[in-house]
This record gives structure tokens, sequence and C-alpha cells, in this order.
């Protein structure tokens, strides 16, 4: 993923929410006053993901990949919060069923095409319950820079 940025200054360890929306507007407003994304972003997503929802049920713990689109971002980017307590989430293609997130995966993508190819390589992430544990058990945000970055390398 060439010019992805991966910065620990958007990975927030141990994010305190109460509902989803909470979440996603600390996470955004952390991009954006690391200057990825506008301050359009966080409303962006937020209503976004009240429209098409995000939450991915995986075994060892959901996340969700709440996105929007590319007018709000200034540079394409990863946000990562583990949050304390899991929140929930309305299960992707579902209206009203939800998963306990604990892991969010915020993208900030400049480019419609880069989306998809993005997604596809974070869905090997999902999938493995190894690198979600360590994810979801660190306590250094830059291992897990190192951890995404060398999963989506790889894939």
């Amino acid at each position: 993923m060439e010019s992805l940025k991966l910065d620990t200054s958007n990975i927030i360890i141990g994010l305190e929410a109460a509902t989803k929306e909470e979440a996603l507007s600390q996470l955004a407003k952390r991009m954006y006053n690391n200057g990825y994304v506008k301050a359009s972003y966080e409303n962006a997503v937020i209503e976004r993901e009240a429209s098409f929802a995000t939450g991915l049920p995986t075994v060892y713990c959901s996340v969700a990949i709440p996105h929007t689109d590319i007018q709000h971002v200034n540079s394409k980017s990863i946000g990562v919060a583990v949050l304390k307590e899991t929140v929930p989430f309305v299960i992707m293609g579902e209206l009203e069923a939800t998963t306990d997130v604990k892991l969010i995966f915020m993208l900030a993508m400049d480019k419609e095409d880069t989306q998809l190819s993005l997604l596809q390589k974070l869905m090997g992430i999902f999938q493995n319950n190894q690198i979600l544990e360590a994810i979801a058990t660190s306590t250094n945000s830059t291992h897990i820079v190192d951890i995404i970055e060398h999963e989506i390398r790889e894939a």
C-alpha cells in the first residue's frame, strides 16, 4: 500500500467510550488533529456508520471498519482504536443486529479504488485470531503499527 500512512499518533489504546458515536468521534478527532482528515470527516464518518454499518463479528473480537467519502480526507491513513470496554456496532449488512466491537480500524482513503484494495488486505488481519489478539492486547502503539504494516504489505 504505497503512501498509506500508519502513524502511531493515530492509534488510541484503552479508548473509553459509551457509544459507537463517541468512539468514532474520538478517533476521528485524533486523525483530524494530526492533519490526516478534514474537519468534516468526523460528522461524515458518524453519519455513514448510521446508514452503512461496519461492525464485523470475528472469532477473537469484533471489529469495525468505519470510513467515509474521499472529499473528507487530506491524506491516506488508518486510525486504530483499542477500546477499553466493547461498544455495540450494527453488523455490516444488517439493520439492527449488533456485535460488541473491541477494535476500530478507521479508514481515510484519498482515492476510491484504494479503499477496496485496503479492505481486502485488512480482511486477512480480521480472519487471523493471533493477529487480532496481538493488536487488542498490545500496550504499545508502535507495536500495533508494526503488526498492521507487516500484514498489509505481505498480503
